[in-house]
């Protein structure tokens, strides 16, 4: 009925908006009229559409019913001039009409705007008006809210019945619950589901202690509550007791003495339990873990562990018998030893102590077992020697009622590897000397004893190594001495034997020359000798040579010794040298001749020409020449140190070394760095590696020639050309007033010749020429500074050549010129 009065009042307004509108609108007949229901479903704050029609009325209205009522409110409305919202559409949400459409878009949905929508379309066709009305049916849903679960006891006592229900603030029906339970291991199990939010659990148990939570769940969405702990208070249960370490006997437990022992006490219980320990009914220890350290025979007894749950004053208790035993100490000892004179092979096996004792028998064996037998505590076998194969292995098994397993150790009999070794050495100084023999590796150790050539006995018996001292002498060179060893394995003695015998020498070359300044080497070979010695040197002057590697340098080994000595001279190291080798014995020495040759003199050296390079005295070049031919590897210049004026006696002057290593073939250098108020005085002289040549003259250098020609020549040239000038116009003037001057016509003109004269000294060439042809310092020349110049020098070059001309100095020049008519 009322959607019937809706479409009567909807029908009126169109009616009237058609007599106000200029074009006329046939209305069909009303039971023409369309009806379209469409269910819609929305959830809050979310958005929405609700459609009218797949295509844009020429005039709608939408109107909004609120559940539980008839009325009808109209929301948006469009007469063909654009949609008008209604004051309703601002409660209804973010409410907007869809462009070209007259669907309506809802953002923002609110729970009010749950209803009825009625859009009436009106559509003008060719065959008339056409009106069709869209009933959309909206439900909004809400999402539902994060539940939360209540507990009747969240810490019930086992077999007590217990409820959870799950609580939600919203969410639109139906509402789904899932309940879930999570386990101390994190395994996940859902317990209940259905429409129902509570959980009924009629006698809870220890198994249903864990984390519990709701899931809720409607169609818009789902929720997990948070976990809550379901805790179960139950217990004790009858405690079991676990010992470490143990053994299980027939009246119990059992375990080894002196060892720790663990009595651990588990009852299951929550709260948990508390424990107290009882030893033969007297209490001991309060704790779930009892240790004994150190566990001794007088604590064999019973055992008692009760448990008690305070919170519900319960208790429960287990009690156990534990006896302690104790094996013997260690494993069980075993060796072989000799017997029978070193014939027969005795095993032997111990495990001494414990309770009860241990029991011992050996395999394999060549006896039988009633032979044999079974020992307690020690068993003892006779093996015999040579029917045993070498490397054979006897076990001795020992077994005891704490144990569980047998032990047992191991033990071969071999020969000794190879055959027996001997050697002899001498104690400090030779004063002794020792013979040694050995047979090592053998299990059981062979007998071992001395016996000279001639039969005799020495010393005693020892097992594996024998040595035998004997004082040192040259009577036993030459002498034989012979070792025997006797193993129950073998059927025969072995032997070694030993020849002494003194050193003897022997050198590849007694005499050797070598050049001064080279390193030569002598070496000596020890032929034949034993025992083993070490090989001495001993220089030109009959001492001991040491390793020192400034002049002497040692290397040796077992038969030859090499001495190098190093930078030989001439003087000092010339002579004889003794290779020397000494045991106990007896000793011997050879001698080595060393001659050490000086080089060949180099020829001699002249200087032909030093001279300073320019007038600052700073660089000397100087050019030499050698007279002969010879042997030579370079060339060295020295300086005269200059003396003071005071010290300028019949003393002799020292040279100083200055430049050294110049290169054989070079024939002039320059010695730069000198000071120019020294006046110095330089030699050389030829070197042949070690050898000095006599050394040349001293020569003083000479300063350069002044070479003042350009200028000269310069000044005379411009000199001639103005005196030529001038004496023309004097000879002008003088002609043309003779007869006013006649004396002066006549001075000039009546004299018989002209001359002229030029005069240029150079009193630097004198000195130059006076210090060349002399070669040493004038006694009158200026005194030179008391130390030593430092001289620095490189060979000549085309560039280090003295100027041809210095004009660094003024030139006085005097021109006379002279004429006559």
């Amino acid at each position: 009925m009322g959607y019937g009065l809706a479409g009567l009042t909807y029908v009126c307004l169109i009616f009237s908006l058609r007599s106000s509108t200029s074009q006329g609108l046939d209305i069909l007949d009303p039971g023409e009229v369309v009806y379209i229901h469409i269910q819609t479903k929305g959830v809050v704050g979310r958005s929405v559409i609700l459609e009218c029609g797949p295509t844009l009325p020429d005039v709608y209205i939408w109107g909004f019913t609120v559940p539980g009522t008839e009325n009808i409110r109209a929301v948006v409305y469009n007469f063909g001039q654009g949609p008008r919202l209604q004051s309703l559409a601002r409660s209804l949400g973010d409410l907007n009409v869809i462009s070209n459409t007259a669907s309506l878009f809802i953002d923002k949905l609110p729970l009010a705007a749950h209803g009825l929508y009625t859009c009436q379309a009106l559509y003008d066709t060719p065959q008339g008006a056409k009106l069709i009305y869209y009933y959309v049916q909206l439900a909004v849903l809400v999402p539902v809210s994060k539940p939360y679960v209540i507990v009747s006891d969240s810490s019930p006592v086992e077999g007590t019945p217990v409820w959870m229900r799950c609580g939600l603030e919203n969410g639109t029906s139906p509402i789904r619950y899932i309940w879930e339970r999570e386990n101390r291991d994190g395994a996940l199990a859902n317990l209940a589901e259905g429409s129902v939010n509570l959980l009924n659990i009629t006698s809870v148990s220890r198994n249903h202690t864990g984390w519990y939570r709701c899931l809720a769940s409607n169609e818009v969405n789902q929720q997990r509550s948070d976990r809550i702990w379901l805790d179960i208070i139950y217990g004790p249960d009858l405690p079991r007791i676990d010992i470490t370490p143990y053994s299980v006997t027939e009246r119990g437990y059992s375990a080894l003495e002196r060892e720790t022992v663990s009595l651990m006490c588990q009852a299951s219980s929550n709260p948990p339990s508390q424990y107290v320990w009882f030893y033969n009914n007297s209490q001991v220890f309060t704790g779930q873990q009892f240790t004994i350290t150190k566990i001794l025979r007088m604590h064999t007894g019973h055992y008692s562990c009760l448990a008690q749950n305070t919170y519900l004053n319960t208790r429960s208790k287990t009690t156990i018998t534990l006896t302690v035993y104790y094996p013997p100490d260690g494993n069980p000892t075993c060796t072989i030893l000799p017997t029978n004179n070193y014939t027969d092979l005795a095993l032997w096996c111990s495990w001494e102590g414990g309770y009860p004792p241990a029991s011992l028998y050996w395999t394999p064996t060549l006896v039988s077992d009633s032979e044999q037998g079974y020992s307690l505590s020690n068993a003892s076998l006779i093996q015999p020697g040579p029917s045993t194969t070498n490397n054979s292995i006897f076990t001795c098994h020992g077994s005891h009622v704490a144990l569980d397993a047998p032990y047992r150790c191991s033990i071969s009999t071999y020969l000794p590897l190879g055959k027996p070794r001997c050697f002899a050495y001498a104690t400090r100084n030779n004063e002794y000397l020792m013979l040694s023999c050995s047979w090592e590796g053998g299990f059981p150790r062979p007998l071992m004893w001395w016996v000279s050539n001639n039969g005799d006995t020495y010393g005693s018996s020892e097992e594996e190594a024998n040595i035998l001292v004997l004082r040192s002498s040259s009577a036993l060179s030459g002498k034989g001495f012979t070792c025997h060893a006797a193993h129950p394995l073998s059927a025969a003695s072995e032997r070694c034997v030993l020849r002494l015998e003194a050193p003897v020498l022997v050198t590849h070359r007694s005499l050797v020359s070598v050049y001064e300044g080279s390193d030569v080497q002598l070496t000596c070979v020890l032929k034949a000798t034993y025992p083993a010695t070490g090989i001495t040197w001993y220089n030109n002057r009959k001492k001991l040579v040491l390793d020192t590697p400034s002049k002497y340098l040692l290397y040796h080994e077992s038969a030859w010794s090499n001495l190098t000595v190093r930078e030989a001279d001439s003087e000092e190291d010339s002579g004889q040298y003794w290779c020397s080798a000494t045991n106990a014995v007896g000793g011997a020495e050879v001698p080595i001749t060393l001659l050490v040759k000086r080089y060949p003199i180099p020829p001699n050296v002249t200087i032909s020409k030093i001279m300073y390079n320019s007038r600052k005295r700073m660089e000397v070049d100087v050019e030499w020449a050698i007279r002969g031919a010879g042997d030579l590897t370079g060339f060295i210049v020295e300086q005269q140190r200059p003396q003071m004026p005071a010290l300028k006696t019949n003393s002799t002057m020292s040279w100083l070394r200055v430049v050294t290593g110049i290169e054989p073939d070079a024939r002039q250098y320059k010695l730069v760095g000198l000071e120019p108020a020294v006046t110095y005085t330089f030699r050389i002289m030829a070197v042949n590696r070690r050898t000095l040549g006599y050394p040349s003259e001293g020569r003083t250098p000479a300063d350069p020639p002044f070479n003042a020609y350009p200028a000269v020549i310069g000044a005379a040239v411009g000199g001639m050309i103005v005196a030529t000038i001038g004496t023309m116009l004097l000879f002008m003037f003088i002609v043309r007033n003779r007869n006013r001057n006649p004396r002066l016509h006549d001075f000039f003109f009546g004299m018989q010749r002209s001359q002229s004269q030029e005069n240029i000294n150079y009193p630097e060439d004198e000195v130059v020429s006076r210090s060349q042809s002399e070669g040493h310092i004038e006694e009158g020349a200026p005194s030179p500074s008391p130390g030593p110049a430092v001289v620095s020098g490189s060979p000549m070059s085309a560039e280090d050549l003295p100027p041809t001309g210095d004009n660094e100095d003024p030139v006085n020049v005097t021109i006379t010129v002279m004429a006559s008519s």
